[in-house]
């Protein structure tokens, strides 16, 4: 029977670069930059580095198809490295390969490293993606706005909330996430947004707005992961430990069947189940300290709250509105370094830069937006659209 990952993999160090417009600087320079940071905290020296994987998405408009581009950036010289993609799950699973390879027992040490200049594509938003061969059978001429616009339907509808008491909880997830941004130095939008602007901003696809739509950024994160006895051999005493990685990808039911009904995600409600399992949490809702999910949109982070189980069906928008995820709200706050919606979306990046959040606050090393106490942090990515994509959890914790 499967054992899972649980404290057998340490993360000994982090990295994560300044999110933003870096017009001037190449990919090279973002991943050095998270690289640099990761190698100093984990106080180990380059050559100690046995294996890497890469996670970049956009290929085709970015950096190429192979892991040359990080290997050569970061002077990788002789080791396997590996190049991986999985949609807006790519950072994570850059790090479920580095931490599968400790936890094996194949090296002592590895890095996952992530990141993606998407502002010099010249799109507004992400990129059109290249056809494939088989690109039509699953997503013909969609769009991440329209997609997930047609989430907040079938949430709205099921639970019969009005169209203004939704619309008034989705600002309240975007407002929070930019208070909490102003305090993070490496977050793109750094500016508090007042709640009228948010409900008053142009439409972009009903019911979201401008603010409900989380910015396009350039920025690269990095871990270095090890196994919790070297990582005591190298002097470590507060140790994060990887509790659980898991992942869930669709395989077209949703959209093939009318067994689902648009108001939630499957595919986060299986990856949940699952690393809840591995991690041993019972109650989600009581254990977690805090989140940082994937709010591409703001009905994405409402609806994910109870796709993990910390809002009871339904209820995720009285939750929101009365400041459960607020981070001095007396719950499980959520985005406390300002999420996706200050931070953007690198998509290559984002996976870790959540870890790299989470580890911080772990560390006690947040500074002003540092909350009290955690012991267990969980990262939630979603790719695709809600009927069919991926979805990607880990959750980190200190270890005994």
């Amino acid at each position: 029977m499967a054992r899972g990952i649980k404290d057998k993999v340490a993360i000994i160090g982090m990295g994560c670069s300044k999110f933003g417009e870096r017009w001037g600087d190449g990919t090279e320079i973002l991943l050095a930059e998270a690289f640099d940071e990761a190698l100093a905290d984990a106080g180990v020296d380059r050559k100690q580095i046995e294996a890497a994987w890469y996670g970049s998405a956009i290929d085709n408009v970015n950096v190429g198809n192979s892991a040359i581009p990080a290997a050569v950036a970061l002077r990788l010289d002789g080791i396997p490295v590996t190049r991986v993609e999985n949609m807006c799950a790519t950072g994570t699973e850059a790090l479920r390969g580095a931490a599968y390879a400790v936890a094996s027992g194949a090296v002592d040490i590895a890095i996952a490293v992530g990141a993606e200049k998407l502002k010099d594509t010249g799109y507004g938003g992400l990129p059109a993606g290249y056809k494939g061969t088989f690109n039509d059978l699953w997503l013909p001429m969609g769009s991440a706005p329209a997609g997930f616009a047609q989430l907040a339907g079938g949430y709205r509808t099921k639970y019969q909330i009005s169209k203004q008491e939704l619309k008034k909880a989705l600002a309240h997830v975007s407002w929070k996430s930019h208070q909490n941004g102003v305090l993070s130095p490496k977050a793109h939008l750094r500016k508090e947004v007042s709640m009228e602007t948010i409900l008053n901003a142009p439409m972009i696809a009903e019911p979201l707005g401008l603010y409900d739509c989380c910015g396009v950024s350039d920025g690269a994160a990095a871990a270095i992961v090890t196994t919790p006895e070297i990582a005591r051999a190298l002097g470590k005493k507060d140790m994060v430990t990887i509790k659980a990685i898991q992942l869930s990808i669709s395989s077209g039911v949703e959209s093939t069947t009318d067994e689902w009904d648009g108001s939630y995600v499957r595919n986060t409600r299986n990856a949940a189940k699952r690393a809840y399992a591995e991690a041993g949490v019972t109650n989600p809702r009581e254990q977690i300290s805090l989140m940082e999910v994937h709010d591409c949109f703001s009905i994405t982070e409402l609806v994910t709250m109870e796709d993990l189980f910390i809002s009871e069906e339904g209820r995720a928008v009285h939750d929101v509105l009365d400041g459960f995820y607020d981070r001095d709200g007396g719950g499980v706050p959520c985005q406390v370094d300002g999420g996706l919606k200050c931070f953007g979306h690198p998509i290559g990046a984002s996976g870790l830069r959540m870890a790299y959040e989470n580890y911080t606050q772990l560390l006690g090393r947040a500074g002003k937006r540092q909350v009290s106490n955690p012991t267990l942090g969980l990262s939630h990515n979603l790719g695709g659209v809600p009927y069919l994509g991926v979805a990607a959890i880990s959750i980190l914790g200190l270890h005994a």
